[in-house]
């Protein structure tokens, strides 16, 4: 086992969002911003932005690391676009006001389709459907939850087409 593998996690997190020099077995080098560490095989993964390409994204396997010298700091930009990188679209974030239309919006159009809906929770973020389902925020179908198959998948196609009307 190498000095890379016998770190922690706590260790291994501090290299996250930084670029970095990773010198490896048969004197290898690779060169990237750190997006995660494996805590089990401690590979690390690197991604690198040449210009006018797209993104690229490296795998170095734990057990080859010998060194990893930390290169430069990343900056707010540089985090967000890493955190990106890896998300899928429809995951982006909402801002509080994105989220409120997106609720007042789903609740007006299922009242006019004749569905009963209501607020729930405290902040009243949560829309209970007919008293059976909730949908949580960004109030998608994939935030749909009830007991009742049927009823979940009905709505969560109700919700599906008309989120694509949107």
């Amino acid at each position: 086992m190498n000095d890379w593998q016998r770190k922690s996690p706590l260790e291994w997190q501090t290299y996250v969002n930084k670029q970095v020099k990773v010198a490896a077995a048969e004197k290898h080098e690779y060169e990237g911003w750190v997006l995660t560490v494996d805590p089990v095989s401690a590979n690390i993964v690197l991604a690198r932005f040449p210009e006018n390409e797209k993104v690229l994204i490296s795998v170095v396997l734990g057990h080859a690391i010998q060194e990893v010298e930390i290169l430069k700091e990343g900056d707010d930009e540089m985090k967000k676009r890493l955190s990106r990188l890896l998300m899928p679209e429809e995951s982006k974030a909402y801002s509080p006001e994105e989220l409120e239309k997106r609720k007042n919006n789903l609740k007006t159009w299922l009242e006019t389709n004749h569905i009963p809906v209501t607020e729930q929770g405290e902040s009243g973020r949560t829309l209970c459907v007919a008293g059976v389902l909730t949908v949580d925020p960004p109030y998608g179908p994939e935030e749909c939850n009830s007991s009742n198959e049927i009823i979940l998948s009905r709505v969560q196609s109700l919700i599906q087409g008309y989120l694509e009307k949107q």
